[in-house]
């Protein structure tokens, strides 16, 4: 990311409308009973998901806790349905299925800090 140039943009997700069709097929269990902020659990962990009222939606954050790989699986399906790409802050470089560093370097962490 920051090999992107100051003033790159990026087209939105799509309307509001869309992306939420779009997220609850990717990811049926997902709870999106207050459409601006939705929530998604596993048994180790919990996404929420941070969608917004603006329309279009430009961007998701996604909010991770707890632990287990398998807690990345709804976020690269959630990708793969927006088509858009997963960007990870704590290593601040995109990824992609199986190259998840900084979600393998902060369980380990959060466990110590804790």
């Amino acid at each position: 990311m920051h090999e992107l140039p100051a003033d790159c943009t990026s087209a939105p997700l799509g309307r509001q409308s869309d992306v939420l069709v779009t997220v609850k097929q990717a990811v049926p269990e997902v709870d999106l009973s207050d459409p601006t902020w939705g929530e998604l659990s596993g048994l180790t962990w919990s996404i929420e998901l941070n969608i917004g009222s603006e329309d279009p939606v430009d961007s998701i954050m996604l909010h991770i806790r707890g632990s287990g790989d398998d807690a990345l699986r709804p976020v690269f399906r959630l990708g793969e349905a927006l088509r858009c790409k997963v960007l990870d802050l704590a290593e601040g470089d995109l990824i992609a299925p199986g190259q998840a560093l900084g979600w393998c370097a902060f369980q380990p962490f959060r466990d110590r800090v804790v």
